[in-house]
């Protein structure tokens, strides 16, 4: 895992903007994930789940994005209308 984790950054240079647990995480699920899609023959779980961490990756890179999202606002914006 340690040489995995160690070549992420060439492979994916986006998870330099990851904290250090979720660069553990995301190579534990990569593993996982491409094991999976390859007993079944089918990739497009692994592209969906790069894209994913790719997304949380730009949500660290950007300060105020990541304390908007993170912040407890301490609000009840009320009830959820029925869609």
């Amino acid at each position: 895992m340690e040489l995995l984790q160690d070549i992420l950054p060439d492979a994916f240079p986006w998870v330099r903007f990851l904290p250090e647990p979720d660069v553990h995480a995301f190579a534990v699920e990569l593993v996982d994930t491409m094991r999976a899609a390859d007993s079944i023959g089918n990739s497009a779980s692994v592209a969906q789940m790069l894209t994913a961490w790719q997304h949380s990756a730009e949500v660290h890179s950007d300060p105020e994005l990541l304390a908007a999202l993170t912040r407890d606002h301490e609000a009840d914006y009320g009830p959820v209308p029925d869609p």
